[in-house]
């Protein structure tokens, strides 16, 4: 018995001794040779990390005004899972047909596709838990995340229940403010974050800023462990870009252009603003154009998105016998009062060359044959006078077949070569081989604008970094001098005369009383397939026209081109179709640049004068620059010319005013003065016509959506993680919605957020 008792224990002691090795082993085996291992599983799932997203730069306009920026946006989601257990539990809620019906009339999505949303499941069979509504209900507007957070609110009323499985995920997205504004020039972001077109992808760099992250530990509730370690990296916000764009100099030239649009139906029309002297755009817009906001909805329309200002070529007419003007004045050969024989002409190896009136005006001066834009004159002088070595000379200064360098991307430039007579003969009236885009044309123009130097033009004005305050400025740039100063002021003086004499000058249609314009017209046919012959020929009845000039000729500060592609209309012509275009934008312009006309006093004008005396006001008046000034001072300057005054803040000194210095306005218009960077609440804007309106909300730096055109009628301000969302309703004056008013309401004199 004691010897069995002996051997039980000793293997006992054996079974013991080997777990106990065997434990031994492990531990060893764990702690050791596989201890990082586990040690790195372990923090795996202790640390978890948050990313801190960084907000894109803004795009603002030359005076400050914001036209892109990022705003907050949701995502909608269903819980499948939950549908379906509730649905369960009472099927005659008949919740997902609800859910379905409801998202189908917000989002526009089908209600098959819903209907898989919503029913999606895993692979095993079971309910998914979470499922987003995409695409129509991705990054959506906060408007549209009311109206279904209040069909959900309905829905827990009902169903007595705070989880109905209808969710939304707060995120950020891309925001222009003037819809379609600028489109080409600022290109969109799109609902995944990739920049395309415009500035938007030539700059996403300097835009697009970093991220930033949240690294901490936690338990297994995911609570933060208080003696964990924290790794924190602020998000750096992406650059400012300030452009040389005049928003309403741009909204001018859009305006103008939808109107003709809609007017001619042309493949497109096109039109370019500038400052001669720096090269600075002012505003350039291509119709057809796109919402960047819903770009979508023109994905069955490419052409909305090609920005035909940089990117489409044509032959430039008549608008390029400014080249071969320019070259002829400074090389000495043109004698304005010389004459020729006009209507046609030929030479060895060229083809006869006819005038647009084929039989010509008889024998006339050469100044007269520019009025006229007779070709003949311009063949004598280019081919016969100056001859192709300094033609092709001064093709080439003045910029033609190479790219202007403009900060766009894809801008588009043709070579051209010059090798026969013939080629030579056409080109002096820009007809042929050379071919040019709006922008070329327009830095060409510019030149003989400015005294002859050739500029880089552009549409960054600065970039600003927010992290370190540095800011880079876009300096003008001169290629080269063309002509001199003497020759530019002879042309600009030639110029004049083809819009101001208004019985044979072919840009009549583009004269504003009070202003000295220069300016050209351009009718060129387009070459097309013969479908008989199969041969590339000039049609006769398809046309590119064009206008182009500058004002006032004396001290230039437009430059303005505008051209359309077959406009659907007869006799079309430069004069007729884009003359008036260019007249409408060219006179808003310069009148919003503080250039008033000049014109001669009437004895009506003397008794006007006498009889307003002593009346609190003018009809209109120049707004002085309060920038700087104490808000006493401000007050006192702006109340010599009779102007109301609000201020927004409570700061001591005006950091910013609407409308800006300088503009010419009405006497009685409201100006708004800025003194502080968060003035608080954001005021009444009811009364307020759109644009207005929406100037106010990019001066307080808050995100504005609108409904309806004319006035502001209703305001709805909310904050939203410490931005301000502004939601205006409009209507036209006399609508119901605005009272039956036939005005909008006056503004208050004095506004003071508190």
């Amino acid at each position: 018995m004691t010897k069995r008792i002996k051997l039980r224990s000793i293997l006992m002691g054996g079974i013991i001794t080997l777990l106990f090795l065997g434990l031994i082993f492990r531990l060893y085996w764990v702690q050791v040779h596989k201890g990082e291992m586990y040690f790195q599983h372990a923090m795996d799932l202790w640390n978890t990390s948050e990313t801190i997203r960084q907000e894109r730069g803004q795009f603002l306009d030359r005076d400050g005004k914001v036209l892109a920026a990022d705003t907050v946006a949701y995502t909608i989601a269903v819980n499948p899972k939950r549908i379906a257990e509730l649905e369960a539990k009472n099927p005659g809620w008949k919740l997902t047909d609800r859910i379905v019906s409801k998202l189908h009339i917000v989002l526009g999505t089908s209600e098959s596709d819903l209907r898989k949303i919503i029913t999606a499941k895993k692979e095993n069979g079971d309910y998914l838990d979470q499922r987003e509504v995409r695409p129509d209900g991705w990054k959506v507007d906060k408007e549209i995340k009311d109206r279904l957070s209040a069909f959900r609110e309905e829905l827990r009323k009902i169903i007595d229940a705070d989880n109905v499985g209808l969710t939304f995920m707060e995120d950020q997205k891309r925001y222009y403010p003037y819809g379609s504004l600028a489109s080409h020039i600022l290109g969109y972001e799109d609902k995944q974050g990739k920049a395309i077109n415009g500035l938007e992808k030539k700059l996403n760099e300097e835009l697009s800023g970093t991220e930033g992250y949240l690294k901490y530990q936690k338990d297994g509730s995911r609570t933060q462990l208080p003696n964990g370690e924290v790794d924190y990296k602020k998000p750096v916000d992406g650059k400012s870009v300030t452009l040389t764009i005049d928003r309403d100099i741009q909204f001018y030239v859009e305006e103008a252009l939808k109107t003709a649009y809609d007017q001619y139906h042309p493949i497109s029309i096109t039109a370019i603003a500038a400052d001669p002297d720096t090269m600075e755009i002012l505003g350039m817009a291509s119709m057809p154009d796109y919402n960047p906001n819903s770009y979508w909805d023109y994905a069955s329309n490419q052409a909305a998105f090609k920005d035909n200002a940089i990117q489409s070529l044509y032959e430039p007419g008549s608008t390029f016998k400014i080249v071969t003007l320019a070259a002829a004045v400074q090389e000495g050969i043109f004698d304005p009062n010389d004459t020729y024989k006009s209507g046609a002409i030929s030479y060895p190896n060229v083809s006869a060359i006819h005038d647009h009136n084929w039989s010509g005006w008889g024998e006339i001066t050469y100044l007269d044959g520019l009025k006229h834009s007779s070709n003949v004159a311009f063949v004598k002088l280019g081919y016969e006078m100056l001859g192709k070595e300094k033609l092709v000379k001064y093709i080439d200064d003045f910029g033609f077949g190479q790219k202007t360098g403009i900060e766009l991307p894809n801008e588009v430039s043709l070579p051209y070569s010059l090798d026969y007579p013939s080629e030579v003969a056409r080109a002096t009236f820009g007809q042929g081989k050379v071919l040019v885009t709006p922008i070329q044309q327009v830095a060409a123009v510019a030149a003989v604008a400015n005294g002859g130097k050739l500029m880089e033009p552009h549409v960054v004005k600065s970039i600003s970094d927010p992290a370190t305050g540095e800011k880079k400025v876009t300096e003008p740039k001169v290629i080269r001098q063309v002509i001199s100063q003497e020759s530019s002021r002879k042309v600009g003086e030639y110029l004049e005369t083809v819009v101001s004499d208004q019985d044979i000058g072919t840009g009549k249609s583009a004269y504003i009383p009070g202003y000295r314009i220069a300016g050209k017209t351009g009718t060129a046919q387009k070459v097309v397939r013969n479908e008989e012959t199969g041969i590339m020929e000039y049609s006769k009845d398809r046309f590119v026209v064009s206008f182009i000039g500058y004002a006032p000729v004396e001290n230039p500060k437009v430059v303005l081109y505008v051209v359309a592609d077959e406009p659907q209309v007869d006799n079309a012509g430069g004069g007729s179709v884009a003359g008036p275009v260019f007249k409408d934008i060219m006179g808003k312009s310069l009148k919003h640049l503080g250039i008033e006309p000049n014109l001669p006093k009437t004895p009506k004008d003397d008794a006007d004068s006498t009889e307003s005396e002593g009346k609190d006001s003018e009809v209109t008046a120049t707004l002085p620059d309060v920038s700087g000034m104490t808000v006493a001072q401000a007050r006192q300057r702006l109340k010599q010319g009779s102007f109301k005054i609000g201020v927004l803040g409570k700061g001591s000194k005006v950091l910013q005013q609407l409308p800006k210095g300088g503009s010419v306005l009405p006497a009685s218009q409201q100006i708004y003065l800025l003194t502080d960077t968060k003035p608080g609440n954001v005021p009444s804007l009811k009364g307020m016509s759109l644009r207005d309106a929406i100037e106010m909300c990019s001066l307080l730096k808050v995100t504005c959506t609108v409904e309806g055109q004319g006035y502001v009628t209703e305001q709805k301000s909310v904050k939203v993680e410490g931005k301000w969302i502004v939601q205006l309703k409009l209507a036209p004056p006399g609508s119901a919605d605005n009272n039956g008013s036939e005005s909008p309401d006056a503004s208050p004199d004095v506004m003071v957020n508190e």
